[in-house]
């Protein structure tokens, strides 16, 4: 199991999750070594003989991405992976800064999506494989508070509905999960003026159990999917009066 951007609160608690169930070997990518070898150090506690390595990366950086994807490879098989970056940023700073909202397009929406055709060149050669890219309730319809974010992430759902279409039949296998807001990092600001967050540990088991039964998309909590249902329905001029 490989986790891309393995530092997020969500990628964090399913690997941990992921080494309770006793896998074999679990590869955490990131930019931050020092990060990873502490969860690194929790994950080894907790999986009972799990091979953990590290694997520091610029996740951005476009030409590095095969060769990480290749060097994982090299050192053993992989049968999955969860893409977990992303970065929320500012929707009123992206609004005046180009360069700020070109950045949260790169974290959130190109780079995840270039790691997944990374390790979908692998799978695609097996004939098998899982992969996971975390999306977001944000992508489902462009709204006027944080449509940078929003349309990062539904480039990714997009993008893995596409993958998942392109491997229909086969061994390998494509889900996209969208969570509400989740009691992380990224959403210490929604916190702190008491918006009700999911919490981590719940998002992630339904993450796990979507990616270990093949869902092609998981919402989590579950009730996000009739809440955007009912959002995406909504009409134009109904919409436009919604402060949300």
């Amino acid at each position: 199991m490989a986790v891309v951007g393995a530092t997020s609160g969500i990628a964090k608690e399913s690997a941990r999750l992921w080494a309770q169930r006793g896998v074999d070997r679990l590869v955490l990518v990131g930019r931050d070594a020092g990060a990873l070898e502490s969860i690194a150090a929790d994950l080894r506690v907790r999986g009972a003989g799990a091979l953990v390595e590290v694997e520091r990366a610029d996740l951005t950086d476009v030409e590095s991405i095969e060769p990480v994807v290749n060097a994982i490879f090299s050192r053993g098989p992989i049968d999955a992976v969860l893409i977990a970056h992303g970065w929320m940023g500012s929707q009123d700073e992206g609004q005046t800064d180009l360069v700020h909202a070109a950045r949260v397009l790169e974290v959130t929406a190109v780079s995840p999506v270039l790691w997944a055709e990374a390790f979908a060149q692998h799978f695609g050669r097996a004939g098998s494989g899982r992969i996971a890219i975390i999306g977001s309730v944000a992508g489902d319809r462009g709204r006027r508070t944080n449509y940078i974010y929003g349309s990062a992430k539904a480039l990714v759902a997009a993008y893995a509905e596409g993958m998942a279409h392109r491997f229909a039949g086969t061994g390998v296998s494509v889900t996209i999960v969208k969570p509400g807001p989740t009691d992380t990092a990224m959403t210490s600001d929604l916190k702190a003026k008491g918006a009700r967050l999911a919490p981590v540990r719940a998002v992630a088991a339904q993450l796990v159990a979507g990616v270990e039964s093949r869902k092609p998309v998981v919402y989590a909590p579950g009730l996000w999917r009739i809440i955007m249902l009912v959002i995406r329905g909504l009409p134009r001029p109904i919409f436009n009066r919604l402060s949300i």
